[in-house]
């Protein structure tokens, strides 16, 4: 055991040489959550949205949107980047700092009386829910798609202790300023673990939980993927570039198939990198991994008690810390049709809906399979 734990940490640092840069010792973020001190102050604010649109539209404006956003820089809240709908923001108190949460709320012209919540994913914004969002408000829901504190438009405080239950309860403060008591909620990759979180959490509230391609169905502790400290995450994140981000996009979103209208999300992210708040933004990024790494929900799955769907694209093999585990653990780690059987079977009454062609963003490679699933599947 002991050799193997100094293997790791060996490997560890021999990848952060490789980087060019020597394993700094650090504390990492405590993950404990606290009950957040909310004030809330709902605010709609215009902020670069452009309105509803679908189908040929949405098409056109992913044309436009490849010339004009290539090797843009964005500011550390994602200033200059449009969003499908205008942006509101619902400013707050938590752990003693004042933070604004951006967010959409887009309402149906035939109101359903159901509200979903979209949650994105960690390398994922409110926008790119865009598809599911304007298919869902066609269908007669209100949805709500908010940016959490860190990622995105929102704001992205340096010391916040970040972890799922208190990003959980700023989600329900923001529901509660808009007087919305029950929903759905739907997480897509990190954004399922938090869904699985509110569910947890808010079972009464929560009318049903769907999960899309979530990660966090195995813990990647317990299957041997070596720690890293917070300055670590810093600098495998400093190393970013948008050929990396294109790349990785590529191979496990959308399974080696690449479209002109997925350049807008690699734009997205690597705009931010471009910008004045780099540092800003690769911290952030470094204190979420350490949320998501050591804050596993796959064990409390079987105390899930609101009806549960689970939408899985079987070509996605996302594992947090594969670069830098050892073979063995490398070998086993992302296997989504095991991963997804086995959180099927551990959910009580869930419904499992798989796509074996499709990598981990199911709903931007094959919108209108995905659409028809989900629908079906919140009419069950």
């Amino acid at each position: 055991m002991i050799r193997r734990l100094l293997s790791s940490q060996v490997r560890v640092s021999s990848w952060l040489a490789s980087l060019g840069m020597a394993a700094v010792v650090g504390l990492a973020a405590d993950s404990c959550a606290a009950t957040p001190a909310v004030q809330s102050e709902a605010k709609t604010e215009a902020d670069s949205g452009s309105g509803s649109g679908s189908g040929a539209s949405l098409d056109a404006r992913a044309d436009r949107i490849a010339e004009t956003e290539a090797e843009s820089a964005y500011g550390p809240e994602l200033e200059g980047f449009d969003y499908p709908a205008p942006v509101a923001r619902f400013r707050f108190v938590s752990q003693r700092l004042p933070l604004q949460m951006a967010y959409l709320d887009v309402r149906p012209d035939t109101p359903n009386a159901r509200t979903v919540v979209l949650l994105h994913g960690k390398n994922f914004c409110a926008a790119t829910w865009e598809g599911t969002m304007r298919f869902l408000q066609s269908q007669g829901f209100r949805v709500i798609v908010p940016d959490q504190i860190g990622f995105c438009k929102s704001s992205k405080p340096a010391g916040y202790q970040y972890s799922f239950q208190q990003l959980a309860h700023n989600t329900r403060a923001l529901l509660e300023s808009l007087g919305i008591d029950r929903f759905i909620v739907i997480g897509h990759s990190t954004g399922g673990m938090l869904a699985t979180r509110m569910a947890l959490m808010f079972p009464t509230q929560v009318e049903q939980l769907v999960m899309v391609n979530p990660i966090g169905l195995e813990d990647w502790k317990a299957e041997g993927v070596p720690s890293l400290t917070v300055d670590q995450w810093h600098a495998r994140e400093q190393q970013v570039t948008v050929e990396r981000i294109r790349d990785y996009q590529r191979r496990n979103y959308y399974v080696g198939d690449w479209r002109p209208e997925y350049e807008r999300w690699v734009q997205m992210l690597a705009g931010m990198l471009r910008g004045p708040g780099r540092d800003i933004v690769t911290w952030q990024s470094a204190l979420l991994y350490d949320m998501i790494y050591t804050q596993p929900v796959v064990h409390e799955f079987g105390k899930l008690t609101v009806p549960t769907l689970l939408l899985v694209g079987e070509r996605d093999s996302s594992a947090i810390g594969r670069e830098f585990s050892p073979p063995d653990v490398k070998a086993r780690l992302g296997d989504y049709p095991k991963l997804a059987r086995r959180a099927a079977s551990a959910i009580p009454g869930a419904q499992l809906r798989l796509f074996p062609e499709l990598g981990h963003a199911p709903q931007m490679q094959d919108p209108q399979r995905f659409h028809q699933a989900l629908l079906e599947g919140l009419q069950h």
